[in-house]
C-alpha cells in the first residue's frame, strides 16, 4: 500500500475532517453518468473516500466496491453507510493493484487520477492505468472525474493531453472527453487562489472522461 500517492497527508486528512473534497454526497457529475445510463454491475469505485458514490450506487440496485487506500476513508465510509441504512461494501486496497479486486465492468474514479503524477510521479500513473486495465472486463467502462487544469489551483491538476495520453493507447479506446465540474470545500490554503471564504462551496473546471477497455 506504500506505493499509493496518498502518503499519510491524505489519511491526515480525514482524521482532522480537512479534506477538500468531502462534501457529504456525490459529485454531480457521477449522478448524471448513472441517470444517462453509463454505469453497469459489478461496480468498482476507486478511491472512493468516504463512500458517496459507492452508498449512491448500492442503494440504486448496483453491486458495487468502493475502494480506497487511506484507513480512515474506509472506517469512515462504512459509518457513513451505516448511518444512511445502506449494506455498502468498502475495502483498503492499492490503486497500483486493483486487479485483485476483481473484474468490473464500470469503473468510477472521482478525484483519484488527476493525484498519480502531481504528487507521485509519471510511472505511477501509468501504472495506475494498467491496474484499471487487469481490474476491468473487456468493454469495460472506466469514468474519470478529474480537476482540470483551467482551473484556479483548488488542488492537483491534469491537462487534457495528460488524459489523451493515458487513455489512448493499447488496451483503451476514449469515448468521450468532455468539461465539466468538481464540487469542493474551500479551505484556509485555497482561499487566496479561489477568492472565496473558507467552508464555500465551489464547482471548479473538471474533465470527465470515458474509455473503453479493450
Amino acid at each position: 500500500m506504500d506505493s499509493v500517492p496518498t502518503f499519510s497527508r491524505f489519511d491526515d486528512a480525514y482524521k482532522s475532517h480537512t479534506a477538500p473534497w468531502v462534501i457529504g454526497e456525490p459529485q454531480p457529475a457521477i449522478v448524471g453518468l448513472e441517470r444517462a445510463g453509463l454505469v453497469r454491475s459489478k461496480v468498482l469505485d476507486a478511491g472512493c473516500g468516504t463512500g458517496e458514490h459507492t452508498i449512491l450506487l448500492t442503494r440504486l440496485g448496483y453491486d458495487v466496491l468502493g475502494v480506497d487506500s487511506a484507513p480512515t476513508a474506509i472506517e469512515q465510509a462504512r459509518a457513513n453507510a451505516a448511518e444512511k441504512g445502506v449494506d455498502a461494501r468498502f475495502e483498503v486496497a492499492d490503486a497500483l493493484d486493483l486487479g485483485v479486486q476483481g473484474r468490473y465492468n464500470t469503473v468510477i474514479d472521482s478525484a483519484l487520477f488527476h493525484i498519480f503524477g502531481d504528487i507521485s510521479g509519471d510511472a505511477d500513473r501509468a501504472g495506475y492505468v494498467a491496474s484499471l486495465h487487469a481490474a476491468c472486463a473487456p468493454g469495460a467502462l472506466v469514468h474519470v472525474l478529474a480537476l482540470s487544469d483551467k482551473g484556479r489551483g483548488f488542488g492537483p491538476e491534469v491537462s487534457e493531453t495528460v488524459i489523451r495520453e493515458a487513455f489512448g493507447g493499447d488496451g483503451w479506446v476514449l469515448e468521450a472527453l468532455d468539461e465539466t465540474t468538481y464540487r469542493g470545500v474551500v479551505l484556509e490554503p485555497h482561499v487566496e487562489a479561489i477568492g472565496l471564504p473558507a467552508g464555500s462551496i465551489v464547482d471548479e473546471p473538471a474533465w470527465l472522461a470515458r474509455a473503453r477497455r479493450i
